[in-house]
């Protein structure tokens, strides 16, 4: 499941292939449609959530809000199930899903930050990221990824500075799943399910706050 963009997306893998998914766009409801879509998840595959062996989670980047939603609901899953819950980097689920049919070679992976700013991730493939998720503006780092693809909901809202946009603009819990069953396969390590923010959250205690005590 992933929570971390304005998709609420979910699941069910195999181990070989994805069985079951849903995927909704809707920046301010994650809450209300995480749980829904892991139901029709399962009924179209015609399972309980019993049978689940292990949950995996985008940990983002993203804001804090959605993202959180995301996380909570695997961590319960995997507690009330007695299963493991693994993280798994937003950014490299929309690569994955980007390089089956998209870019060949290099090209960038960039979401929506909000405050004019993206999440973004330089990648060698679809398998291969090669540094670490930041956020910038993208005018800032337009001339360093010049010529390269970008792909996500980044790259669509900034196109003067991403001109060479492709899809899929948010990432699908399929490529999420699919990508980390072959990493757990290859006897690969995923990521701690905590969040991966970048930045502070954007409510903020006010400044000058008078605390008040009874007396």
């Amino acid at each position: 499941m992933d929570t971390a963009t304005p998709a609420v997306t979910v699941a069910l893998h195999d181990g070989t292939s994805v069985i079951a998914s849903s995927g909704q766009v809707d920046a301010r409801r994650h809450g209300e449609l995480l749980l829904p879509a892991v139901d029709r998840v399962l009924a179209e595959a015609g399972t309980k959530l019993d049978a689940v062996t292990d949950v995996v989670v985008g940990v983002g980047p993203g804001p804090y809000t959605g993202l959180r939603v995301g996380l909570v609901t695997a961590a319960t899953f995997g507690s009330a199930l007695s299963v493991p819950v693994h993280g798994l980097c937003t950014l490299d689920g929309i690569a994955y899903a980007a390089g089956q049919e998209g870019p060949a070679g290099p090209f960038v992976v960039a979401t929506d930050a909000r405050r004019k700013e993206v999440y973004w991730a330089r990648y060698e493939d679809a398998r291969t990221r090669t540094g670490e998720p930041a956020v910038d503006r993208p005018a800032d780092i337009a001339g360093a990824l010049a010529g390269l693809p970008v792909v996500g909901a980044g790259a669509r809202l900034y196109p003067e500075s991403f001109p060479d946009a492709r899809g899929p603009e948010h990432v699908a819990a399929g490529a999420l799943a699919a990508l980390a069953a072959e990493r757990l396969a290859a006897g690969q390590e995923l990521l701690e399910p905590q969040p991966l923010y970048l930045r502070r959250p954007d409510a903020q205690v006010p400044k000058n706050y008078k605390v008040v005590t009874p007396k």
